[in-house]
């Protein structure tokens, strides 16, 4: 198989939360110069995958090839919007194969169950941007176990990632971003 790169992108607030109580991204996410990296990276990506929710709420209008996780596929399907597929019915390594034969650099920005998902299936890199001084009470966490009191930091360690130098890209509010990479031996 042709080699295939995971990069998980998030932008959290400092209780790891990455959208409201009703699973909408607040005001306190938003920042422009986060968005142009993300952007950036979704454009380096051969293909996104994302949630269903995620899909639907938010639109493509530069084309981008979406790989849409959803309950609602038999295994993998193409459809008008993208390749949609069921990791329950059918194994990451068979369904990459199929929507990137030729391999490349795929994009996780999740939702939730999503970067869960990929904790299990491997990310060679996840971009971990903060809102620093942000906090989002009853939001949704990055990662399921961030609500029993794990941060996204020591989730991503304890998942064979290193952390990178830290970064601010916005000192204004300020937005912080460290790249966590897989450990090599």
């Amino acid at each position: 198989m042709a080699a295939v790169e995971i990069h998980g992108y998030a932008i959290v607030s400092d209780d790891d939360r990455i959208a409201d109580a009703e699973g909408r991204m607040p005001d306190v996410l938003r920042n422009e110069v986060d968005w142009a990296y993300f952007q950036d990276g979704l454009d380096r990506s051969a293909v996104t995958v994302l949630g269903r929710l995620g899909h639907e709420a938010n639109p493509n209008p530069r084309g981008r090839l979406r790989l849409v996780v959803s309950s609602s596929s038999a295994g993998l399907e193409r459809r008008a919007d993208g390749w949609w597929w069921n990791p329950q019915a059918l194994a990451w390594s068979d369904a990459i194969r199929q929507v990137l034969p030729r391999g490349g650099q795929v994009a996780v920005p999740g939702g939730r169950r999503v970067f869960d998902l990929f904790l299990d299936i491997g990310y060679d890199a996840f971009h971990l941007s903060r809102a620093e001084g942000a906090r989002i009470p009853e939001g949704v966490a990055l990662f399921s176990r961030c609500d029993r009191g794990a941060s996204a930091e020591t989730i991503l360690s304890e998942w064979g990632m290193e952390a990178g130098p830290r970064r601010v890209l916005d000192p204004s509010v300020p937005v912080s971003l460290v790249v966590w990479r897989r450990k090599t031996n």
